[in-house]
């Protein structure tokens, strides 16, 4: 199956196929329902889904993903505080030897009024490398993770292998 730019499917395709991701809501945060709604529909689209469940340290993501040699991380984070929850994450994967794997981010992210742009720059710089808003639709999210993992495997790259 050839992809197009903007196309959005709802299964794995090309490199992403059988890929490892955990998932999880950081922090004190115990808004589940949509962390509970993108895992299965990562699971159906052919992932293999680790699902971490609500009220998750960060060091625990990075522990499963170190125990399952996950090739991503999706934090979610409902309750505002994901900035401060999410503070040093990919530093805490280069502790673990996690230097490369794909991080993603998504939800209500920040308390206050603050431009979308600002609040996925602030993300960017902590070293996620996707930030989503309130409100993504899941095909979207199985769309940028087709493209990031056939990004990354025509530059030779395997996501949470060490460079």
């Amino acid at each position: 199956m050839t992809l197009e730019p903007g196309d959005i499917v709802e299964r794995a395709v090309g490199p992403a196929v059988g890929r490892t991701l955990v998932t999880g809501v950081i922090g004190a945060d115990t808004h589940i329902v949509g962390n509970r709604i993108l895992s299965l529909a990562l699971e159906k689209a052919g992932f293999k889904v680790i699902s971490l469940g609500a009220l998750t340290p960060a060091e625990d993501f990075i522990k499963a993903a170190v125990e399952t040699a996950a090739d991503a991380i999706l934090v979610s984070s409902l309750y505002g505080q994901g900035e401060l929850d999410c503070r040093g994450f990919r530093d805490i994967c280069v502790e673990a030897g996690l230097e490369g794997i794909l991080l993603y981010v998504g939800g209500n992210l920040v308390v206050g009024k603050r431009s979308w742009e600002e609040t996925e720059r602030a993300y960017f710089v902590m070293g996620f490398d996707r930030a989503f808003p309130p409100g993504i639709r899941t095909p979207e999210v199985i769309r940028l993770l087709n493209k990031d993992f056939a990004r990354r495997a025509i530059a030779g790259h395997r996501p949470g292998a060490v460079e």
